[in-house]
Order: C-alpha cells, then sequence, then structure tokens
C-alpha cells in the first residue's frame, strides 16, 4: 500500500460490510412487518380493539419503509413524510404516538392534519378510518392522480381506487394491495411488501 493512499482490500470489507448491515435492517423491518400481521387484535363484540389501533397505526409506519414517492411529492430533499388521516379520532391519538421522533429513510414522519381539500394534497399517506365510508369514493376521486397512499379498512375500498386496504381475517389483520391504483398515483410498492399481502390486484405477470 503507497503512503497516503488508502487499502482497497479495506474499502472492500468496509464495503461489504455496509451493504449487509442496509440488507439485515431491511430484512429486520419486513419480520416487524409480518409479525402485526400474525398478532391477534379481536376485540369484545367485534369493535375495533385498543391493539387493532396499535397494529394499523405501525402498519402505517413501515409502509414509508416500502413504497417509493416520486421526487415531485416533497418540497425538499429532507421534507417529511406527511400521515393523514380521515375519521377516528382514537386511531388518531394512537397514530402521533407511534410516529412521534420517528425517521424514515431520512425524513421525519409527521402528522397531517385534514381540515380542506388542500390539506389532502400535503399528504404521503392517507389513511380513511371505516367510520367515513360514505365519503370514500368522494375522496379518493380528489387524490386520484396525487402522489398519495390511500389506505383504507372496507370491503370496497380497493374497488374504490385505494391502495392499500385493511381487511380482519380470524381476528387478523392481513393486508390487500391494487396495483393499478398505485400506479396512478406514481407510486412503487416494494416486492417485499406485495409479497406479504393475501390479495394483490392488478399483477402485470
Amino acid at each position: 500500500m503507497l503512503a497516503g493512499y488508502p487499502d482497497k482490500s479495506v474499502q472492500t470489507r468496509t464495503c461489504i460490510v455496509s451493504q449487509a448491515r442496509r440488507l439485515l435492517m431491511k430484512a429486520m423491518a419486513l419480520m416487524a412487518l409480518m409479525g402485526l400481521m400474525l398478532g391477534s387484535n379481536r376485540g369484545f363484540g367485534g369493535e375495533i380493539s385498543a391493539a387493532e389501533y396499535r397494529i394499523k397505526s405501525l402498519f402505517l409506519l413501515n409502509f414509508a419503509k416500502y413504497v417509493d414517492w416520486p421526487a415531485n411529492a416533497f418540497a425538499a430533499a429532507s421534507a417529511p413524510i406527511a400521515i393523514g388521516l380521515i375519521g377516528e379520532d382514537q386511531f388518531a391519538a394512537e397514530l402521533a404516538k407511534t410516529v412521534e421522533g420517528k425517521i424514515v429513510t431520512g425524513r421525519r414522519i409527521v402528522i397531517q392534519p385534514i381540515e380542506t381539500d388542500d390539506d389532502l394534497r400535503k399528504c404521503h399517506i392517507l389513511f380513511i378510518a371505516g367510520s367515513d365510508r360514505n365519503r370514500q369514493g368522494e375522496i379518493l376521486a380528489k387524490i386520484k392522480v396525487l402522489p398519495v397512499l390511500s389506505v383504507g379498512e372496507t370491503d370496497q375500498f380497493l374497488d374504490r381506487g385505494g391502495v392499500i386496504n385493511f381487511v380482519k381475517r380470524e381476528g387478523k389483520v392481513r393486508l390487500e394491495i391494487n396495483l393499478d391504483a398505485s400506479r396512478q398515483a406514481n407510486l412503487v410498492i416494494s416486492a417485499k411488501l406485495l409479497s406479504v399481502a393475501d390479495v394483490v390486484k392488478g399483477k402485470t405477470n
């Protein structure tokens, strides 16, 4: 090794270790996501339990790790990822606790209050609670071509143009994904996220 020049073998080992660490972190995140799907969340009498609110809020946080937004969806390279919520005040409180202080791909996760239609454009993820199912079609039409990951929890959500839908099967939260809707919103969903979904609509192969 010449004086003043780094050892290439050391650089190579450092690069390999760095890549392995990144792959390990991604694998751990995916395992955590799958763990959420396996967790029981059944409330008494079929009502939404605190555990279900917690699981769904963790899902929303994890979605930020497995979805790519177009560059123009952010005002700046360091702009935060904004999650909006329509309906369910109790869920809003749980979501706020879940995302507090969290950073994904170098961006802070923040809650975007929804008071007007303009606020919808500020969201990167928008969760529409089942309590607002009567307005789902109207809301989804307003964000149809915007780079917004729409998430719902009702039977017809994907058919109405939603991207990701939560469903409960045997007391567990599962996922359904509409790739046609994600393409229309110019969003790219990781194959790892698709692999843990029960239903994937719009596959091209």
